[in-house]
């Protein structure tokens, strides 16, 4: 995979009034390299559709897309890979599906990073950093502690998610991450290309 410093996750209930491409083609205009759909709701058939006009877009931009979840989505929509949770297929499983597509986790804990990486993870997500009212069912904020463990223990990459904002994402970084991924503070902003823009200045 493309090396990356900005990973988006769309988030159509942070921006009720906007279409879900104008936003996130605002996000890879303002820095963005990575794209994710994320979708809980959604039938199979309208979750399809966004996809493939996700895939428009990032082609366009070549920028890379991952689904999250659901494989048959992704495979449906030529993305670039998966991502999954840690309820979700194992990553061995889901390598006999994908091919040599882009699988990433999410890890809570340096045992999952250490498992992710033995089992041919592409990248890990490491979080939540902070407490985030983006997910339901989201475990209790990891702190800026495990980006420590992971950046000193772990060599695939890992992208630090959870609850990240401009205002504390300084702290984020001088633990140790080099990639940052964010939601609502994006997806939900007035200015998406201006904070993604920000973004790109700190990681920098």
């Amino acid at each position: 995979m493309k090396d990356f410093k900005l990973y988006a996750i769309t988030g159509e209930q942070f921006h009720p009034e906007r279409h879900l491409i104008d936003v996130m083609e605002e996000a890879i205009l303002g820095g963005v390299d990575i794209i994710q759909l994320r979708d809980k709701t959604s039938g199979k058939t309208e979750l399809l559709q966004k996809a493939k006009a996700l895939r428009e877009l990032t082609r366009h931009y070549q920028v890379t897309f991952i689904v999250n979840d659901y494989i048959d989505i992704a495979l449906k929509s030529e993305a670039d890979g998966i991502h999954l949770g840690q309820g979700d297929l194992s990553i061995v499983e889901a390598r006999k599906i994908v091919g040599d597509k882009i699988i990433g986790i999410s890890t809570h804990a340096i045992a999952e990073a250490r498992l992710a990486e033995r089992q041919g993870a592409d990248y890990i997500g490491v979080g939540p950093i902070f407490r985030t009212a983006t997910k339901e069912d989201v475990v209790d904020p990891v702190s800026v502690s495990y980006v420590r463990e992971v950046a000193q223990s772990i060599q695939i990459p890992f992208v630090a998610i959870g609850g990240i904002k401009l205002h504390n994402v300084d702290e984020v970084i001088a633990a140790g991450a080099t990639r940052i991924c964010a939601i609502s503070e994006i997806v939900g902003s007035k200015d998406v290309r201006g904070t993604c823009e920000a973004f790109i200045s700190k990681l920098k």
